[in-house]
């Protein structure tokens, strides 16, 4: 059964609250989704990295500013 929103339309509020709706139904079933093969091996890649101090984790303000500055 097709559903259409009109997500032009939407406030972003609202466009919120459909993901969390949506988020909250596909977690329901989250034991019959399988994650792509590639997944597996971007995390792998990831840890590596890390392990081997290429990498290293920020906090998730950190983070956001650093999204902020490259998308502005």
């Amino acid at each position: 059964m097709p559903t259409t929103l009109p997500i032009e339309q939407m406030t972003w509020d609202e466009k919120l609250r459909a993901m969390e709706a949506l988020w909250a139904d596909l977690s329901r079933d989250e034991d019959k989704f399988e994650s792509p093969a590639w997944h597996k091996d971007v995390l792998a890649e990831r840890e590596r990295l890390v392990r081997t101090g290429k990498a290293r984790f920020v906090d998730w303000d950190t983070a956001k500013k650093r999204i902020a500055r490259r998308i502005a």
